[in-house]
């Protein structure tokens, strides 16, 4: 049956999480968007079904070691799916870059950078030519071997150590030193030196400060501690370290961020000063190109950057060409104010999968279909002309582009729309319309329908609330913010808006519960509520923690003699032990990233069968971890402390969910939401500013508005509620926006705009100003 020829990827039969035996053929050589609510089943299409099947295809074209994993990683429940090339995925779940990635490694735009001070650079008289790897802080051949390519160094002093010298050791003068047993063996291990350890710190001689605090050494003596009464304390063998030792060894090697963090508020971070911060050797930062060092260049916005480099003679021209060619694509997406030595930490899950996008672009592929996983999350409405341009760019090349998405301005450009629904989980999982954008105006039960073609559907114009008071924020000068100061009003609803890289994170992160009338603050992120499948939705929100109680309760437990702890996954007794009751095990790939298979014993229940015989209501505990959010609201509806929790979950529109979905599954979005949820169902007591960063990032628009019925809700009950959002449907429908720009990096860093939607939609120079009129006038064509 399959054909190259065939001009549609066929799918029959799938079954993948919730999908209901789906049959739907997709257009090859298109720009197909696949729609519908959170949790319909379009990731489980596009991502679950047909990129899964494209791997599997390609587990089995590489080798027999590769076959033999097959087996392990699974393959996706699908009858059959025909006229389907190899596929490329851009997904915005990745584990977290290490902190040496930068956005020149993402890019691979750094390689050709060495690359051109390597053959191009002007070297010194004398100077032999340096190899590409002499230009990089990650190869030992170019780290600066002070910093070792870090380009900063950690430095201690007594003042740090010693914050307070009016006290005693004993009495706890040295602060960094780590608290309960390991400090008081520190303190009667200088005792036993002979250092007084009852004297004020600043009355002890000079010398001896410093041989305590700084030395290398490491002296063991005899201790013999002072008995406490009724406990017999032998004496023992003690080992000396100093402050700076400890501290510096607790900053490298501890795996505990706690521990990590408290090390770190006794070091200063300094530019090394032997590399004045270039992370590199003396001989590689000789090397100039335009007359600036590498690490100069580095340190420039893409945008600039591209026009600095100019070649005059053959291979400085050849290169500088190619690198200015990389770079387009990155500043076409709204990226330019990036610079290459950007950490990758630091950007956003929609900055990188923009970086991935435009490196995909000159890589020169073709005959592939790219998957992609929500590209415009992140952008800016005036981004988005450009994101269409960069999809129709691969789709040019030869290739079948699928996206799944929400922004209705990217559907619209679309050549063909595959809407899943009509509602999330079990509800959904059908395809309702599959067929060029215009034709799904015809399908009723469809949501996304309703918010692409419907334009009467803007909500009347909501009363502005009067602020009581405000929270005055700056002058703030970090990153592109130079000298801003900001006023949010209190008890009210405020947008913080402009171009991706205009400054807008920087500002609100600028808010602290020091300022005056903040009172309690509540910053709800996007980072993963876990990062291995262990962690997961009953857990993250102390759900779990009910459940197991009802199961220790019943009398099947009660007579086996099972505990509350029987019932856990992460405690030898019930688990499974040959998964540790993670229902998981790593199946480490040697030429992919490591993934994850059910477990072979428990097939993923995470328990062992003396656990799973213990039934509540006809369900063990591996088959309520099972149930949706929805379905579990009802098992448990006469359960109090289960049905809040799980009611606030659905009221931030995640009944879609399962309890034991593991977090490494949950999207950035996702995990948002439940952290909000679990801020929900505490009792609120005194007035709450909550931080919200683009909190409808991966919500449909018909989720948006649930969303903001809590958010509404909130500011109603008398809290503050402060978003950083690109969705013009919230924007126009906040009491407050700051509007800032009017670009992105050096372009940005400015408040444009201040006031009510309808104001900032009238400002000049501001690059929201006309979307955001067009979603106040225009109804929902403006939820972008």
């Amino acid at each position: 049956m399959y054909s190259s020829h065939d001009p549609y990827v066929r799918v029959r039969g799938a079954r993948e999480h919730n999908l209901q035996g789906v049959d739907v053929d997709i257009p090859r050589d298109a720009l197909v968007a696949f729609t519908g609510v959170s949790g319909s089943g379009k990731s489980s299409l596009a991502f679950g079904t047909v990129y899964a099947e494209a791997q599997r295809r390609y587990f089995e074209s590489v080798a027999p070691y590769a076959r033999r994993l097959i087996h392990q990683v699974g393959a996706p429940k699908v009858g059959e799916i025909s006229g389907l090339p190899p596929a490329v995925s851009l997904e915005q779940r990745r584990a977290a870059p290490g902190s040496r990635s930068s956005v020149g490694t993402v890019t691979n735009l750094s390689n050709s950078l060495r690359m051109l001070f390597s053959r191009a650079g002007e070297y010194p008289p004398g100077a032999e030519r340096l190899d590409s790897d002499a230009f990089s802080p990650n190869t030992a051949a170019g780290a600066c071997p002070e910093c070792h390519g870090l380009g900063r160094v950690h430095r201690t002093s007594e003042e740090l150590l010693v914050p307070d010298p009016s006290l005693s050791i004993r009495e706890g003068a040295i602060a960094a030193w780590p608290g309960a047993w390991q400090g008081k063996n520190l303190r009667d291990v200088l005792d036993a030196l002979g250092h007084d350890v009852d004297r004020p710190w600043r009355e002890l001689p000079a010398e001896q400060r410093e041989w305590i605090l700084f030395t290398d050494e490491q002296p063991v003596v005899t201790v013999h501690p002072v008995r406490d009464a009724g406990r017999i304390q032998r004496p023992y063998q003690g080992t000396y370290m100093s402050a700076r030792r400890y501290v510096m060894k607790t900053f490298a090697d501890s795996k505990s961020p706690t521990l990590r963090a408290k090390a770190e508020r006794f070091l200063a971070s300094a530019p090394c000063p032997v590399c004045g911060g270039g992370r590199l050797r003396p001989e590689a930062l000789a090397v100039t190109f335009a007359g600036r060092t590498i690490a100069e260049l580095a340190a420039l916005p893409m945008a600039e950057l591209a026009g600095i480099l100019r070649g005059d003679d053959g291979v400085a021209r050849v290169l500088t060409e190619d690198l200015k060619s990389r770079i387009a694509p990155v500043v076409e997406l709204g990226l330019g104010y990036l610079s290459l030595d950007r950490a990758a930490p630091t950007l956003s899950a929609g900055e990188l999968q923009r970086l991935r996008l435009a490196t995909q672009l000159r890589s020169g592929l073709f005959g592939v279909v790219y998957v992609l996983d929500e590209p415009s999350a992140g952008l800016h409405p005036a981004d988005a002309e450009a994101l269409l341009t960069m999809l129709r760019g691969l789709k040019a090349a030869g290739n079948s582009v699928f996206v799944v998405e929400h922004h209705l301005d990217v559907v619209r450009g679309a050549d063909w729309v595959v809407d899943v629904g009509p509602r999330a989980g079990e509800h959904g999982g059908r395809v309702l319309h599959s067929g060029p954008v215009g034709e799904l105006a015809r399908v009723a039960e469809s949501a996304t329908a309703r918010f692409l073609f419907d334009r009467s559907s803007a909500e009347p114009a909501r009363q502005v609330r009067t602020a009581r008071g405000e929270v005055k924020v700056g002058p703030v000068t970090r990153h592109n913010l130079r000298e801003v100061t900001a006023e949010f009003p209190l008890g009210a609803f405020t947008a913080v808006t402009g171009v991706s890289g205009s400054g807008k994170s920087t500002l609100v992160g600028a808010i602290t519960e020091d300022l005056p009338g903040v009172g309690r603050l509540v910053s709800v992120d996007q980072k993963p509520i876990g990062r291995t499948p262990r962690s997961n939705l009953a857990t993250y929100t102390g759900l779990f923690d009910t459940v197991r109680k009802v199961f220790a309760a019943t009398e099947e437990a009660r007579a086996r003699g099972y505990g509350v702890g029987r019932f856990s996954f992460n405690v030898p007794g019930g688990r499974c032990e040959t998964c540790q009751g993670e229902g998981f095990v790593s199946v480490e790939l040697l030429f992919l990233p490591s993934t994850y298979a059910p477990c072979p014993d428990c097939g993923g229940a995470r328990y062992n069968p003396g656990t799973l015989e213990v039934t509540y209501r006809g369900r063990n505990v591996a088959q309520v971890l099972d149930l949706t959010v929805e379905g579990a609201a009802e098992f448990f509806a006469d359960t109090p402390a289960v049905a809040r929790s799980l009611g606030t979950l659905m009221d931030v529109g995640l009944g879609y969910l399962r309890l034991g979905q593991p977090a490494t599954e949950l999207s950035g979005g996702e995990a948002q939401r439940i952290k909000l949820a679990s801020e929900l169902q505490r009792g609120r007591r005194g007035h709450t500013l909550y931080l919200l960063d683009e909190p409808t990032t991966g919500l449909h628009p018909a989720d948006v508005e649930v969303l903001m019925r809590q958010l509404n809700g909130l500011v109603d009950a008398g809290h503050t509620v402060i978003v950083v959002e690109h969705d013009m449907s919230v924007v126009a429908g906040a009491d407050h926006v700051i509007d800032l720009g009017p670009g992105g990096g050096d372009a940005g860093g400015r408040i444009v705009a201040v006031g009510t939607p309808a104001q900032v939609a009238r400002a000049e120079g501001s690059a929201t100003a006309p979307y955001l009129a067009r979603a106040l006038g225009g109804g929902s064509e403006g939820a972008l």
